[in-house]
C-alpha cells in the first residue's frame, strides 16, 4: 500500500480502522432484530394508515369525481340514469360568463343553470321560435326527439311554462362528449340571446380546447393498438442491451472508461481551441465589455472578455482532469478492476437484474393505495345544495331566502321569482371525517413517502446481502450460497423492518419539509420581496443538499447492515467513517461509475430510440410484409414512448449495477482493512485487485478453504 492509501486508511479523522475477526466470514447469519422501537412504530403507523383507508372507502364515494350530477343530484350513466351517460347544461355559456376554467374545475364542473343526464349530445343546431312558443312540451321536444328536458315534465305543458321554470332549454348546440358533458363544437355560432357577450365563441373555443380531446385521445389509442407488440420489441431491445452492457464490462470496462475519459478531455481541449478563435477575432475587432450595458446579456457573447473567462474556466478544468489522471491513475485503476468484479458478480446471480420489478410492483401498490385512499377522502362529504336565482334584485326575489338549503329533487313551488333553481354548492364539512380531512390527507402523504421510503430501502438492502455474499465468498463460485437474493430478502425482512424504517422515516421527514417549504413559496410567490425569495432559495437549496446526504448515508448504511446486521445508527456512523478513511477513493470511484453508467444509458436509450425513429417513420425500407411499420396518426407516439420505456429499463438495470458496485467497493475497503495476505487473514478480493495493490496472498490454494 503507498503512502496515499496508508493515509487514507489510517486517517484519524475517518475514526479508527477496522480490526481483524476471525469469526467473520461475510454476512452474518446469526444475527438478532434491530431498531425494534421503530419497527413497532412503523407497523402501527401503517395499521393507522389501514384505518384511514378504511375510513375513506367507508365515507367517500369517488362517483362524484368519476361521473356528473344532473340539477337533481342524480349521477349521470349509474342507477336510473344508466342509459343516459353524458350531461347537457341548458346554457353552456352561464359556465364561462362569470368564472373561469380552473374554477369550474374546482367546482366539479358545475355551472349556475339545470343540468341534465342524456343518452347523446345534440348532433344539430336548435333554437326556439316565436312559434314555437304557444305549443306544448310533447309537440317541441319530445315527438321530433328531443329528450333533453329535466325528468317528470308533462308532455301536456305549456313551452311558455316550461321555459319560464327553466325546466326545458331554448336552444341546442351540436356537442361532443368531454368528461362525461356535452361541449359544443368551436365553430358552432351562440344564438343571439340576453347576457352573451361578444367573446362567447373565444371562450368556448379555449373551453374546449383543454376539456374536450376526445379525438386526439381516440387517435392515441388507435395508435397504441397498431403498435403496441413494436413497442414492447423496442423494450426488450432495451433489456437486452443493458443486460449485454452490464455483462460485457468485465472484458471492456478499462477500454471504454479510458475513451470515455479521452473523450471528456478532447471536448474540453475544443471548448478550449473554440474560446481562443472567438476571444482572438473579437480582440482584434476591439469588441470590450465596457460598451455593453449591463441589462444587455444577449451582447455578452460579442465580446472579447466572456470568452476570455470561459477559456480559463475549460483550461482550469481541463488541468485538474489531466492531473486527476496522473497523481490517482492508480485509484483509478481499482475503480475500473471493481466494475470488472461487479459484472462477474452480476453474471453470477442475473436474478439481481430482475430485482427491480419487485420494487417496481411494490411501490405501484403503494402509489394506487395513497391515491385511492386520497380519492376516497376527498368525495367523503355530502352535497350540499342551495337556491339560486340569477337576478336577485328583480320582482318576486326579496322574499325568497337565496342560498338557503334545498332539496333537488323536490320542485321549487316559489314561481314569482324567475329563474329560481336548486343548484350544486359543495361538499359538506361536517361529521368526524369531514373535520378531519385535512389531518387525515397529510397522514396519507406522510404514509405514501414513508412506505415508498421503505420499498426502496428494502430493494437496496436485499441487493446488498447479495452482493456482499458474492464478495466475502473465499472461492467464487463454490463458495457462493445458493440462494443469495432470496436468502437475503427473508434475513432483511426478518431481522430489520425496523432499520429500514428509521432510515426511511429520516428521509421521509425532510421530504415532507421540503413539499411544506414549496407549498409556502407557492403561495407566497405574489407578495415576496426580494430578500425573502432570496432567503427561501437558500433553504430549499440547503434542504436539497441535505436530502442527497441522507440518501447517501442512507444507502452506505444499508450495506453494512446487510453485512454485519447492526442497528441504523452504528451501520451509518461505521460506513460513514469508512468511506472517510477512503475519500479519494470515493470520490474517484462515484465520478468513474457515474460516467460509465451515464455513457450506458446513452448508449440504450439512443440506440432504442434511433431504431424506433427509422422503423416507425417509414425509412427502414426491404423488410418484408411482416415487418412493415404500422400506419399511424402520430408516428411520434410510439417512438416517445419506447425511448421513455427503454430510460427505466435501462434505469433499473443500471441502478442494480451502482448497487453492486457500492457494495463491493465497502467490502474492498474491510477487506483491506480487517485482512494481510498472511496465512491467517487472506484477502477475499479478486486477483486483479490484489495484483493492482502489489499484494497477494500467503496461503496457497490448497489451503485456501474456508467454511461459511
Amino acid at each position: 500500500m503507498g503512502q496515499r492509501d496508508k493515509e487514507d486508511a489510517n486517517g484519524e479523522a475517518g475514526g479508527k480502522p477496522v480490526k481483524y475477526d476471525p469469526s467473520f466470514r461475510g454476512p452474518i447469519k446469526n444475527r438478532g432484530c434491530t431498531d425494534v422501537i421503530c419497527c413497532v412504530l412503523f407497523l402501527i403507523f401503517i395499521l393507522g394508515y389501514i384505518v384511514v383507508g378504511i375510513v375513506a372507502w367507508v365515507y367517500g364515494d369517488p362517483r362524484q369525481v368519476l361521473y356528473p350530477r344532473n340539477s337533481t343530484g342524480a349521477y349521470c350513466g349509474l342507477g336510473e340514469n344508466k342509459d343516459k351517460p353524458y350531461l347537457l347544461y341548458f346554457n353552456i355559456f352561464s359556465c364561462i360568463q362569470n368564472t373561469n376554467l380552473m374554477t369550474a374545475v374546482t367546482n366539479d364542473l358545475q355551472c349556475p343553470t339545470p343540468q341534465v343526464c342524456v343518452s347523446s349530445c345534440p348532433e344539430s343546431s336548435w333554437t326556439m321560435q316565436v312559434i314555437q312558443v304557444p305549443q306544448t312540451v310533447e309537440e317541441v321536444f319530445y315527438a321530433l326527439n328531443r329528450n333533453f328536458c329535466l325528468p317528470g315534465v308533462p308532455g301536456n305543458m305549456s313551452v311558455l311554462e316550461s321555459l319560464q321554470q327553466e325546466l326545458c332549454p331554448s336552444f341546442l348546440l351540436p356537442s361532443s362528449p368531454a368528461l362525461g358533458r356535452c361541449f359544443p363544437w368551436s365553430n358552432n355560432t351562440p344564438p343571439d340571446l340576453p347576457g352573451i357577450t361578444s367573446n362567447i365563441s373565444q371562450a368556448i373555443s379555449g373551453l374546449l380546447d383543454t376539456l374536450n380531446a376526445r379525438d386526439i385521445s381516440v387517435k392515441i389509442f388507435e395508435d397504441f393498438a397498431q403498435s403496441w407488440y413494436w413497442i414492447l420489441g423496442a423494450l426488450a431491445v432495451a433489456l437486452v442491451l443493458s443486460l449485454l452492457f452490464i455483462l460485457l464490462l468485465r472484458l471492456v470496462a478499462g477500454p471504454l472508461v479510458l475513451v470515455l475519459i479521452l473523450g471528456v478531455l478532447g471536448v474540453l481541449a475544443y471548448g478550449i481551441y473554440h474560446c481562443w478563435e472567438e476571444y482572438r477575432v473579437l480582440r482584434d475587432k476591439g469588441a470590450s465589455i465596457t460598451q455593453l450595458y449591463f441589462t444587455n446579456l444577449s451582447a455578452y457573447s460579442r465580446v472579447q472578455e466572456t470568452w476570455l473567462a470561459a477559456l480559463i474556466v475549460l483550461a482550469v478544468l481541463e488541468g485538474i482532469l489531466l492531473l486527476m489522471l496522473i497523481f490517482l491513475r492508480q485509484r483509478i485503476r481499482i475503480a475500473i478492476a471493481l466494475l470488472k468484479e461487479a459484472s462477474k458478480a452480476v453474471g453470477q446471480m442475473l436474478s439481481t437484474m430482475f430485482y427491480p420489478l419487485v420494487t417496481f410492483i411494490l411501490l405501484l401498490i403503494c402509489i394506487a393505495y395513497w391515491a385511492m385512499t386520497a380519492l376516497y377522502l376527498a368525495t367523503s362529504g355530502q352535497p350540499q345544495y342551495v337556491l339560486w336565482a340569477p337576478n336577485a334584485s328583480l320582482p318576486g326575489c326579496e322574499e325568497v331566502s337565496l342560498n338557503k338549503s334545498c332539496d333537488p329533487m323536490a320542485r321549487q313551488v316559489n314561481s314569482s321569482c324567475p329563474g329560481l333553481m336548486c343548484i350544486f354548492q359543495g361538499y359538506s364539512s361536517t361529521g368526524l371525517a369531514q373535520r378531519t380531512l385535512f389531518n387525515l390527507q397529510i397522514y396519507g402523504v406522510l404514509g405514501l413517502f414513508w412506505t415508498l421510503n421503505w420499498v426502496l430501502a428494502l430493494g437496496q438492502c436485499v441487493l446488498a446481502g447479495a452482493f456482499a455474499s458474492f464478495y466475502w465468498a473465499f472461492n467464487k463460485p463454490r463458495d457462493i450460497p445458493t440462494f443469495p437474493l432470496g436468502a437475503a430478502f427473508i434475513r432483511t425482512l426478518h431481522y430489520h423492518t425496523g432499520s429500514l424504517a428509521f432510515g426511511a422515516l429520516i428521509l421521509t421527514l425532510v421530504q415532507m419539509a421540503r413539499v411544506v417549504l414549496e407549498y409556502i413559496d407557492h403561495k407566497l410567490r405574489g407578495v415576496q420581496n426580494p430578500v425573502a425569495r432570496c432567503i427561501m432559495c437558500c433553504f430549499k437549496c440547503c434542504l436539497w443538499c441535505l436530502e442527497k446526504f441522507i440518501k447517501f448515508l442512507n444507502r452506505n448504511a444499508y450495506i453494512m447492515i446487510a453485512v454485519y446486521g447492526k442497528n441504523f445508527c452504528i451501520s451509518a456512523k461505521n460506513a460513514f467513517m469508512l468511506l472517510m478513511r477512503n475519500i479519494l477513493r470515493v470520490i474517484v470511484l462515484d465520478k468513474v461509475t457515474d460516467l460509465l453508467l451515464f455513457f450506458g444509458k446513452l448508449l440504450v436509450v439512443g440506440g432504442v430510440g434511433v431504431l424506433s425513429f427509422f422503423f416507425f417513420s417509414g425509412r427502414i425500407q426491404g423488410l418484408g410484409k411482416d415487418f412493415e411499420n404500422p400506419h399511424l396518426n402520430y408516428y411520434w407516439l410510439p417512438i416517445m414512448t419506447s425511448i421513455l420505456g427503454a430510460y427505466f429499463i435501462a434505469s433499473g438495470f443500471f441502478s442494480v449495477f451502482s448497487m453492486c458496485v457500492d457494495t463491493l467497493f465497502l467490502c474492498f475497503l474491510e477487506d483491506l482493512e480487517r485482512n494481510d495476505g498472511s496465512l491467517d487473514r487472506p484477502y477475499y478480493m479478486s486477483k486483479g485487485l490484489l495484483q493492482i495493490l502489489g499484494k497477494k496472498n500467503e496461503a496457497p490454494p490448497a489451503d485456501k478453504k474456508r467454511k461459511k
